[in-house]
């Protein structure tokens, strides 16, 4: 037998003499032609298979982890010894490392929230039903759906909510002024019966429930419904201001009178309920005092909170906030405090603005003219926590890592002790079962790669079995046993390589129906999307491919042996 030498010097012997002969065994041979073509299928079968596998699960994965961390955050930074950032204690806006942390290497951005359980109210809904006569009838009902309300402001990216937005737009959220819009999931306003600029009746719960009127301004759905019947975006001023967060305070002029004078009583809420007051003195525990106004004067009031010592050294208190009572007197006559009063004797005013905080009363000829100016409050310089994300997932695990051993248990400038958590912690049922995914994936990818080595297996023997007689001629000409070995490694490699370019063609051509489509629908109460996701990484697809031909070259070195074991004389009689 004479072979010509390759014209390219550049090709070994072994690939020039595999690809003269592989031609006739896949399109010639009565005995290896249907072996050969099994066990292309079977490659491009377990191609398809584990790249619609990889490309379904990191789909899946990535998702699930950009939703969840699109209500969220990252990493959150809050109070230590809290489990749930949605009933938190709060920690002060001014923080050292706010919003220098931002800048820092591996860290997207950092941004503050707060969060307040809601009652939202709807109007009353007309519901029919048939009677067991076969008539119609109809009845008016109420839903009220509970919610958390996150308060965020105009510095908020919400990047995530606006491209999940279906109707209507964003809040428009100003600095130092309250914005009464919300935007709700379509869950939620479906179930109260709410379409786009409707009025949202809301329910706070404080001391006494307090009800606010918010306007629907949009409407979003994430498919992620767990959270989606869940959150609610508004503005942060609100949240601090029902979660009693800080001081506030305010001067009230009594109904009644004692000794023949005015009783003025200062009104504080939030902190911790023990305040205390300064009316110009210095802090004491009296909230009022007794007043018969003679002239124009301003009262003032600082109040705060404390714990045990009136003074509040040493101990973590709240911001104070200041109000003030400006009292003026009209007309002349005499100065004692003769004010007019009602049948059940209280003091009787006459309004002066529609909040009343502007008032005015009779004694006498003169005319007392009150007004209270509120307090500030100081609940804006609290938030329920700040939220730090990542520039890129896989760094997580290390600057959580970081920022725990730089925060946790260590007091802040503020003498405030905060917490560091992942979103895999604060979310660890749902990141438990992603990571479960991971292993079905080398489960499912072990067991198609052994389906396509032992086809491949079965397929070079027979390569080798229908090949005998030249086996034998090329030990006869002086060829080695792992030259000949070489030989059929390469006509395998070849069947392995048109079989993943069938498998790949085949598997991308799905990946981008399912993308662009969405053919494959998932219940979103239970798989948390609505539609099966894929995601083609371009490092995963090349690593699939380059393990499965290396995978199945090398086990396919032990089949081979059998060549070792074929001797000349024999193999050239061999029919």
């Amino acid at each position: 037998m004479y072979f010509s030498a390759p014209k390219n010097k550049l090709l070994s012997v072994e690939y020039f003499i595999s690809r003269r002969i592989l031609k006739s065994e896949v399109q010639g041979k009565k005995v290896s032609k249907p072996i050969v073509r099994i066990s292309i299928i079977s490659i491009a079968l377990a191609v398809v298979v584990n790249l619609i596998t990889i490309a379904v699960v990191t789909g899946f994965q990535h998702e699930v982890r950009e939703k969840v961390s699109g209500f969220g955050s990252h990493i959150l930074i809050q109070s230590s010894g809290e489990n749930s950032i949605y009933e938190s204690e709060p920690i002060l806006k001014n923080q050292a490392f706010f919003p220098g942390m931002g800048e820092e290497a591996g860290i997207k951005n950092i941004q503050y929230v707060a969060y307040k359980p809601v009652l939202f109210q709807s109007d009353k809904i007309e519901r029919s039903y048939k009677l067991k006569s076969g008539k119609d009838t109809s009845y008016l009902q109420q839903e009220i759906k509970g919610a958390i309300l996150k308060g965020v402001d105009e510095t908020y990216d919400l990047t995530f909510f606006k491209e999940n937005l279906i109707e209507g737009r964003l809040p428009r959220f100003e600095k130092n002024k309250i914005c009464e819009e919300i935007i709700l999931s379509k869950q939620i306003a479906s179930d109260l019966g709410l379409k786009l600029n409707d009025e949202v009746r809301s329910f706070f719960v404080k001391s006494k429930p307090i009800k606010r009127i918010f306007k629907l301004v949009g409407i979003y759905q994430t498919g992620l419904e767990e959270l989606d019947q869940k959150i609610a975006i508004g503005d942060i001023q609100i949240v601090q201001e029902m979660n009693d967060w800080g001081i506030k305070a305010m001067i009230e002029v009594a109904d009644t009178m004692t000794n023949g004078q005015l009783i003025i009583k200062g009104n504080v809420t939030g902190g911790n309920g023990n305040f205390r007051y300064d009316w110009g003195k210095g802090y004491e525990n009296y909230s009022g005092f007794t007043l018969c106004p003679d002239r124009d004067t301003t009262i003032r009031l600082i109040a705060s909170d404390y714990w045990s010592n009136i003074s509040g050294r040493d101990e973590i208190t709240n911001i104070p906030d200041t109000a003030y009572l400006k009292i003026h007197i009209e007309g002349t006559g005499y100065s004692a405090c003769d004010f007019k009063k009602d049948g059940e004797g209280n003091l009787l005013r006459t309004f002066l603005n529609e909040d009343g905080t502007k008032f005015s009363m009779k004694a006498g000829q003169k005319e007392i003219i009150f007004e209270t100016i509120i307090g500030k409050g100081s609940s804006h310089n609290y938030v329920g926590g700040f939220e730090v994300n990542v520039e890129q997932w896989n760094d997580l695990p290390e600057i959580a890592l970081k920022l725990k051993k730089r925060f946790d248990l260590i007091p802040t400038e503020n003498n405030e002790s905060l917490a560091v958590k992942s979103i895999v912690e604060n979310e660890s049922d749902i990141f438990v079962w992603l990571g479960f995914l991971d292993i079905n994936v080398m489960i499912i990818l072990t067991l198609m790669i052994l389906i396509g080595i032992i086809n491949m297996g079965s397929a070079l023997l027979v390569l080798i079995l229908v090949r005998t007689n030249f086996i034998g001629m090329m030990k006869a000409m002086g060829a080695n046993n792992w030259m000949i070995r070489k030989v059929f490694l390469i006509q395998a490699g070849f069947l392995i390589l048109r079989g993943m370019v069938i498998g790949n063609v085949i598997g991308l051509a799905l990946c981008g129906i399912q993308y662009f489509f969405g053919v494959f629908t998932l219940n979103p109460e239970v798989y948390y999307l609505s539609e099966v996701p894929v995601e083609i990484n371009l490092l995963s697809w090349i690593t699939l491919n380059v393990a499965t031909l290396v995978i199945c070259l090398s086990a396919l070195i032990i089949p081979s042996i059998v060549i070792t074991r074929i001797r000349p004389i024999k193999a050239i009689r061999f029919n």
